[in-house]
């Protein structure tokens, strides 16, 4: 518990660091809020948020958080909220080259039982947990006149295993680079990877989930909204099929 305790109190300090700053003096940048629904043919359905708050001329506090409703996710206990695994984060976001350069590092945790297993109980896995991982982050977007790419990689890694087994640790990672054939429309190829790096359940061994290759097209407008479709192949000779995912969202 050590290592959870370590990693909260940082958190506040950064989070109370944060707030002192932003009651100073802040930019001309207003606070921000954006709300993505997301679609895809292997995480399912899974919203998500992201708040900024201008803390000086270059620098926001971010916080941001996924809702995971695949009930595999929950590893299928049953329970009247079926466990679902919940992620919540905090970061800083830097807007560079007058802001058509961001980079947000960020920290979050997951809640539930897919990182650190649940209890192993006559041989099925029971039990949710709170800070069941820890995720650290790097999301890096550029948008320009006519080009615009994203970058996210991130490691799921889990902070505990229950029964001392049952533990789970993923990397996700994806980059995808656009043209922008208007202020509305832009399209371009996506790379992204899955990979389960550690596997500590009995019999388990670390292996690749997916390596997905295709193309996405974007529609964005003025005031913040924005729908993205992206499909293509699945890279990974164990796995059958193509993928598919799809993003709508706005920003106010």
């Amino acid at each position: 518990m050590s290592l959870i305790h370590n990693i909260l109190r940082r958190a506040f300090m950064f989070s109370a660091t944060v707030v002192i700053a932003v009651s100073s003096p802040a930019s001309a940048r207003d606070a921000s809020y954006t709300v993505t629904l997301n679609q895809d043919s292997f995480f399912g359905f899974n919203p998500s948020f992201n708040g900024l708050i201008p803390v000086n001329d270059t620098t926001d506090f971010s916080f941001y958080g996924t809702f995971w409703t695949k009930p595999a996710f929950g590893l299928g206990q049953g329970n009247s909220g079926d466990d679902l695994w919940t992620e919540f984060g905090i970061g800083a976001n830097f807007n560079l080259m007058d802001g058509k350069l961001k980079v947000k590092p960020q920290l979050g945790l997951t809640n539930g039982s897919l990182l650190s297993g649940g209890a192993i109980v006559g041989g099925a896995t029971r039990g949710s947990k709170f800070a069941d991982g820890i995720v650290p982050s790097l999301t890096v977007n550029y948008s320009g006149d006519t080009f615009e790419a994203e970058y996210y990689g991130g490691y799921y890694a889990a902070l505990s295993q229950r029964n001392g087994r049952a533990a789970l640790d993923f990397v996700h990672t994806w980059i995808n680079v656009g043209y922008k054939a208007s202020s509305n429309v832009s399209f371009g190829p996506h790379y992204e990877l899955l990979s389960n790096t550690r596997n500590t359940y009995p019999g388990g061994r670390a292996s690749k989930t997916y390596e997905w290759l295709g193309a996405y097209v974007q529609f964005a407008l003025p005031k913040g909204f924005f729908a993205r479709f992206t499909a293509g192949a699945d890279l990974d000779k164990d796995n059958a099929g193509d993928f598919y995912k799809m993003s709508v969202g706005m920003s106010f």
